[in-house]
């Protein structure tokens, strides 16, 4: 992943600038990458997908597997920033991590990695015994990719793509909260979209230079372009197919859950749309920095609160 001297002085200079201000940040906090912690929002799908998310035991239960699923990601990238630590320290902005710029020695991150660890699945298995498997599971997933199959192709798609449907799981197993077949198909195929556009991403930005990362190296972007798209396509569809399966017509008989089909479209494809320009290869960026895709999103989560509270299937 050695980009540096296809980057310009300008975009040093940035870079620079950019570390210079994310230093009076205490090191050991970013490390834990905080800005990534917004993946684990995931976890009020399913609550809100019932409709029971402001029931006080289910609001309790996920705001606890979101601490969980925060502390145990965060062993996660403690351990993957200390495997890639030579890899980081050639790339134009990864260099900036701490760890990779030696500003958190391996001992003490690791040291820091079996805290979260413990923690997270104390607060897993302290909420319920589901919810402490589903933890565990992810972070022994993770672990794994991190140590072996990170630079497996396909695998390394379905790894990761397994860590947001966990994610998305979570806030339901904490609650009891049973799953319909759509759900888990759009759960699915959408981890699928955002992994497989994230890779594109990468490959795209990175260019020439992506034969430095064995996890680029053996795909194209014609092979990704297919993978994201043909996901988008199958999320979008299971999506109607839930919407259509919904009865009544809800408040003011309008139906809600064939409403909340556009917007849910439209932002699949602002996404997308992010994806082909190859900008989404943060997820967490594109979702805090694009403007159109958080009011599509407002707009999606206020059609469908109406489709399952007002008039739940």
């Amino acid at each position: 992943m050695d980009e540096v001297e296809a980057v310009s002085h300008s975009e040093l200079d940035g870079s620079s600038e950019i570390a210079a201000r994310r230093s009076r940040v205490p090191a050991v906090i970013r490390a834990l990458r905080p800005k990534q912690w917004v993946k684990n929002v995931l976890v009020f799908a399913a609550p809100l997908a019932s409709g029971r998310l402001l029931e006080w035991p289910v609001l309790r239960g996920t705001l606890l597997s979101l601490v969980a699923f925060i502390l145990v990601s965060a062993f996660v990238y403690l351990v993957n920033d200390t495997r890639d630590l030579a890899e980081d320290r050639q790339h134009p902005t990864k260099r900036f991590r701490p760890i990779a710029a030696g500003e958190l020695s391996v001992p003490v991150a690791l040291a820091l990695a079996v805290v979260c660890l413990a923690g997270g699945l104390v607060i897993g298995f302290w909420t319920s015994r589901m919810l402490g498997l589903v933890v565990l599971v992810y972070a022994g997933l993770q672990f794994t990719y991190s140590l072996w199959f990170k630079h497996r192709p396909i695998v390394d798609l379905a790894l990761v793509a397994l860590g947001f449907l966990l994610r998305a799981l979570a806030g339901g197993v904490a609650s009891g909260i049973p799953f319909s077949q759509w759900f888990l198909l759009v759960a699915s195929f959408g981890s699928l979209f955002m992994v497989a556009g994230k890779r594109y991403s990468e490959l795209v930005q990175l260019g020439s230079e992506a034969g430095t990362r064995p996890s680029l190296a053996s795909y194209s972007p014609n092979y990704l372009r297919f993978v994201w798209a043909a996901s988008a396509t199958l999320v979008i569809t299971f999506y109607g197919l839930w919407a259509f399966d919904q009865r009544g017509q809800g408040l003011w008989t309008a139906p809600w859950p064939a409403i909340s089909i556009a917007p849910f479209t439209l932002a699949i494809l602002s996404y997308a749309r992010d994806i082909d320009r190859g900008e989404a290869g943060e997820p967490e960026n594109v979702v805090l920095h694009d403007p159109m895709l958080m009011v599509l999103g407002l707009l999606w989560v206020v059609s469908v609160v109406l489709a399952v509270v007002v008039h739940p299937s």
